[in-house]
Parts: structure tokens; sequence; C-alpha cells
């Protein structure tokens, strides 16, 4: 006997579309079984119909016979030898009619009935289940909709109870109405073997016993025939196809007490906000997320699809749907964690070249953070090693040795010892940040150990107008009036759109490795403590200064003078990582060095040509007849100021039309 399909109980509760499709398969199946049941039927009851007008018609038949001689004819009575041959076939037929009465009734029973309550039983349970199903499904969707919507800033303890009782009850709802589902569908498949054969069984076993009378009254030639018709029906084992139905029937009840005697978290959406297990080193990463998408110019709707990840890309498999497409490609890429419509847990994905991607909402802290870890390992192409597990794992552990962050200039935290071994972890890292040449300074000359790092270095402009509201506006950085006619004094001037990821204490301002050191710390240190966030400025490169600006309000966040910058570099694969090391003395009299990190729109050797074009006009303006020459080899703007870009600059990302918002790196 062929082996028979079943779905798999154990994956009713993930729900996932691989699943649904092979659900769909099964419910094709039993639709396609239930159209046929329904025709068979109708056809046996054609035959029960055709066989029971026989009974009535043999009987009508003798007494019609019967009948014949009381007519009336005008020529007199009939013949006597007729009427008694007449009485004799309406006995034969009486006793014809005998056995039609039998038949039918048998027929009625063991062919038609069986069928009937298979019908009834089996396949209408299967079409109520899978109703059930379906609203339990709608169900879960619709509380999980409503515990997406949860509001971060604002959030009611009460109401978040509630939401996510309601869920926990819905999935445990779905999960039991599955099962259950998922039962009948797989004892179907048995019970189809044994609902197909059986009513024809007793249509068999009813003609034999109707040609058995029938040949013990009239004839003796059917005995061979209708023996080999009775050696047939008794060839089927019935009694193997009950014994397997039974068994399985078993397993299934057992299986399913025991996937429901599972622990309530498996239920409860975010149970471990606190403190959940995440696996910060995933190379792959698949579940359900909500998908945001704009469905106008303000209006906007989240669809909650299936998204998994296959090599460098990000796959989505709506339910139903055999195989997935793809949505995003995940090379180069970066992901942030952002604020959207006041949900929780809610990132978004940016493209290599700055673009903005696709806005994706989690279930859980803990998806959250392992979809933000798997995209960024993903990203940085860990894959394709031989042992990507184990490169990850050593990857996030140099980043977590290597460097301290901090996130604020009032906070502090303690530098971290260095480890023994990270010389050789350092060194597997390498792999993936470039190097310049095989001769490096070494990293502790350049960057001491331990070294903190900031992230916020400017305030966010929303901050700012918190600060400022209802008064007079002044300038949070303590910056004077002459700096703001700076772009006015300036011989020139350029804009660039960047965002701030960093800044670090350096030991020396020598080489530009200490900027590659830099580039490489942050962006690990920002990897490992998933800090994604960042603020947009404006960088204005003018010919005496580099200037911070806040885009929306347009007022300078902080300032660096271009004669304090001694080093500057972009990096040599990420074309839009921008650092420069500034030098500056203290009140004391001592000298600070400081590396700053920038991510821009634009190509960072730009940036570092603006600003090597300024420090050319510092030192021309010393030699007149050298800031002559200078200023005739460079096109001028509108204005008389030097314009350092074509008009494809708008087009690089380099002045942007709109005003800046906060993103993320």
């Amino acid at each position: 006997m062929p082996a028979v399909d079943k779905l798999l109980l154990e994956e009713a509760l993930q729900d996932s579309p691989q699943t649904r499709s092979l659900l769909s398969v099964f419910e094709e199946d039993a639709g396609t079984l239930t159209e046929y049941t329904n025709q068979l039927l109708q056809a046996m009851q054609r035959v029960y119909g055709a066989q029971n007008e026989m009974r009535l018609a043999t009987q009508q038949l003798s007494k019609q016979l019967l009948a014949y001689e009381k007519q009336n004819f005008a020529l007199g009575k009939g013949d006597e030898e007729v009427i008694s041959t007449l009485h004799y076939f309406s006995k034969v037929v009486d006793e014809l009619n005998i056995l039609h009465c039998e038949l039918a009734k048998e027929l009625a029973d063991t062919m038609v009935l069986p069928i009937i309550q298979f019908r009834e039983k089996d396949l209408t349970e299967v079409s109520t289940l899978k109703d059930l199903f379906g609203l339990a499904s709608n169900e879960h969707d619709l509380s999980m909709a409503k515990y997406s919507r949860l509001p971060k800033r604002k959030e009611n303890e009460k109401l978040k109870t509630e939401v996510v009782k309601e869920v926990a009850n819905a999935r445990r709802k779905q999960h039991l109405s599955s099962l259950q589902y998922y039962c009948a569908l797989n004892a179907l498949q048995y019970r189809k073997r044994i609902a197909m054969m059986e009513p024809m069984l007793g249509y068999t076993q009813g003609q034999i016993n109707f040609f058995k009378k029938g040949a013990e009254m009239f004839s003796k030639r059917m005995d061979s025939f209708l023996s080999s018709v009775s050696n047939m029906v008794q060839s089927f084992d019935f009694s193997s196809i009950q014994r397997e139905l039974d068994a399985e029937a078993e397993a299934m009840r057992v299986s399913q007490q025991d996937l429901l005697s599972v622990n309530e978290s498996v239920y409860t959406p975010d149970s471990d906000v606190t403190s959940p297990a995440i696996n910060r080193n995933l190379i792959q990463k698949a579940g359900y997320l909500n998908l945001r998408n704009k469905t106008g110019l303000v209006t906007t709707t989240w669809d909650r699809l299936y998204f998994f990840t296959q090599g460098g890309n990000l796959m989505c498999q709506p339910r139903g749907a055999v195989a997935g497409g793809l949505i995003q490609d995940l090379d180069n890429c970066s992901v942030m964690a952002v604020d959207c419509e006041d949900r929780r847990y809610c990132f978004q994905i940016t493209t290599p070249t700055g673009k903005s991607g696709i806005t994706l909402q989690a279930e859980s802290k803990k998806e959250y953070e392992e979809w933000i870890c798997a995209i960024n390992n993903i990203s940085r192409q860990i894959y394709l090693t031989d042992n990507p597990e184990a490169v990850a794992i050593k990857l996030n552990q140099t980043a977590q040795q290597a460097v301290t962050p901090i996130t604020s200039f009032g906070k502090k935290h303690e530098s971290l010892r260095p480890s023994q071994n990270v010389k050789t972890v350092e060194e597997e890292r390498d792999k993936f940040i470039p190097k310049e040449s095989s001769t490096k300074s070494n990293c502790t000359e350049l960057i001491a150990p331990g070294t903190p790092i900031q992230f916020d270095m400017v305030l966010p402009a929303t901050e700012f107008l918190d600060q400022n509201r209802g008064g007079r506006r002044t300038n949070p950085f303590g910056e004077s009036e002459d700096s703001k006619n700076d772009e006015e004094d300036s011989l020139w001037q350029q804009m660039f759109v960047v965002r701030f990821l960093g800044s670090m204490a350096v030991q020396s301002d020598d080489t530009n490795e200490v900027i590659y050191e830099a580039m490489r710390q942050v962006l690990a240190a920002r990897a490992i403590h998933n800090i994604f966030r960042t603020t947009e400025s404006h960088l204005m490169v003018t010919s005496k200064s580099l200037r911070l600006i806040d885009p929306q309000t347009q007022v300078t966040r902080t300032t660096f003078e271009l004669a304090s910058v001694t080093q500057f570099a972009a990096h040599q694969d990420n074309k839009r990582l921008i650092g420069f090391v500034v030098r500056v003395t203290e009140s004391l009299g001592e000298e600070s060095i400081s590396a700053n990190i920038f991510e821009s729109n634009t190509e960072g050797e730009k940036i570092c040509y603006a600003i090597s074009l300024g420090k050319e006009i510092i030192e021309a303006q010393k030699d007149p007849e050298a800031l002559a020459q200078l200023m005739m080899s460079m096109p001028l703007t509108s204005d008389g100021k030097f314009k350092l870009l074509n008009d494809q600059s708008e087009e690089d990302g380099a002045i942007p039309e709109e005003p800046g918002e906060e993103s993320e790196a």
C-alpha cells in the first residue's frame, strides 16, 4: 500500500507560508474528493432508485397479471389456460419481487448509506473545521494588527496587558483549530480509501446474493460465475486499512496533546521584553514582519508578510504563495532603527547609495534585535566565507574587545582592558576591513585601547527647538555671531549632506591610518551595540572652516577651523565614509587630537577635495599672485565665489533640495 501524505502538526503553530502552501494542496484534494463524492452519490442513488423502481414495477406487474381474469371482455371471459398461465407468471414475478425488495434494501444499507455517512461526517467535518480555522486565523491577524499599533511613546500598561492577552488567546485558538483541522485532513487520506470501496463492496455483495437466490430459483448454471465474484469480494483486506487508520489517529492524538502542553510564552508576543536571549551572530533569519506600504501622499498601510533571507537577498512570501520573491538586496546596505507612526520595533533598510529602502516592524524586541543584527551581518557579505557562523562570532567578539561606546558627553564608561588575543581576532576582521598597505602602524600607537567613542556629538533639531521654545533663540554651542558671517567672508563654499557616526580621541595625526582605524572601531562599536540612529546635517566647507548646520533650523551646530584639520581621508572601499582629524589647544595649553567619522550622500573624495582646496586657498592668501592664479583656475558662482562642483552635484546628493531629517546608519 503506498504511503499516505500527512500535514506535520509540529508546524501548525509557526503557520509559515510553506505550511500554508502544503495545506492548500490538502484543501484542494479535499475539495476534489467532495465533488467526486457528490457525483458518486448521485450515481449510486440513481442505481438504488432504479432498483426500487424495479421492485415497484414487479409488484405492479404481478398485480396486473392477476387482474386479467377480472377483466370484462366484450366477447366473453378470458381463456382459462391463459389465466392459469398468467397466475403462474404472477407467482414467479412475486418471488422475483421479493428478491428485488431484498436487493433494494441491501443497496440502501450497504451502498448508499456509507457514502452518505462519509459525506455528512468526514467531509462536512473538514469543511466546518476549515471555516473555524479561517475565522481563528482572521481573529489572530486582527489581534496582531492591534498589538502592532500599540504606542511606543505613551505606553499604557493596562492596554498592553489586555492586547497581549488577546493575542495569546487568539494564537492559542488558532493553534487548536489548526491542529484539529490538520488531523481531520490527515485522517481523510485514510478514510477516503475505505469510503470509496465500502459502497461498492456492498453493491457487489447485494448483487451476488440476488444472483445466488435467483440461480437457486431458476438456474444452476450461474454458480461458477457467482463463485468467482464472491472470491473477488473476499480478496479485499478491509481490516488492515482500519488498523492503520486507528494507529494513525492515536499517534496524532498523542502528538496534539504534546504540542498543546507547551509553555504559555509560545503564544504571548514579546513575553521576555526585559532581557530577551538575542543571537547577534545570525547570518540568516526568517519570520513574519509588518511591511509599510504607501497608499497615498500621507496614508500608509501595514501588511503582515513572511520574510526570509537567502544569501545576500531579503525575500518575501505571502501566505499561500508557492515561493518567495526578492524584495531587497542586502549587500553593502545599512539597517537602522526608526520611529514610524508611533509603532514599536520598527527598522529601515537603506541601499548602498543612501536611498531609503523598506520599513519593517518586528513582533517583539528579540525579533527586532535579531533582524537588525542578521541584516547587518549579511550586508558585510559574511555568508560568502567558508565558515560564516564562526566569522560572525569572531567579528562580534573583536568589536566588543576593541571598543567601549558612550552615548553622550556627560556619560563616560570605564575603559575595557585589552584582551590578550585581540590581535588575533583583529586579523580575522581585517579580511573585511580593507587596508591601504600591509605595513600599517600598530593600532595601539594610533588609538589607545579602550578609548571611549562619542556617538551624539550634535543635538537633534527637535531637542534644540525644545530648549529654545518660548524665548529668543540662542545658540546652544556658544557660537558667536561672527561664525554666522563666515559664509559671507569666505572666498568660496560648498555644502554636503552628511551623517555623524562617531568621534574618538587619537594619539597621532601623522598618517591617514589613524582615520581608517577610527572608522573600523566606530563601525564595529555601532554594529555590536546596535547603535543605528544618526543625525543628518549639512557640512559647509569654506575657505576658513568646516561647519555642521542643522538642515531644519539652519543653525550651526559646531565649527572646525580649517587650519586645525591635520588629516582627512575617504574609505578605500566604502566611498561614502569620510573622516578627518582635528588638533586643538585646550584651555590649559594642552593639545588634544580627535578623529571625526561621517557618512556622506556623495563620494567622500569630493569632500576631501573640497577640504584640500580650502587649505590651498588659505596658503594662497599669503601670496597675492598665487591667490590670483588659483582664482583664475576656478569657476565662479553668480555672487563671485568659487564653485567647487559642477551642476551635477545635486545629482550626487551634495546640495539637498529639502530640509534634512533624522536618519540612521
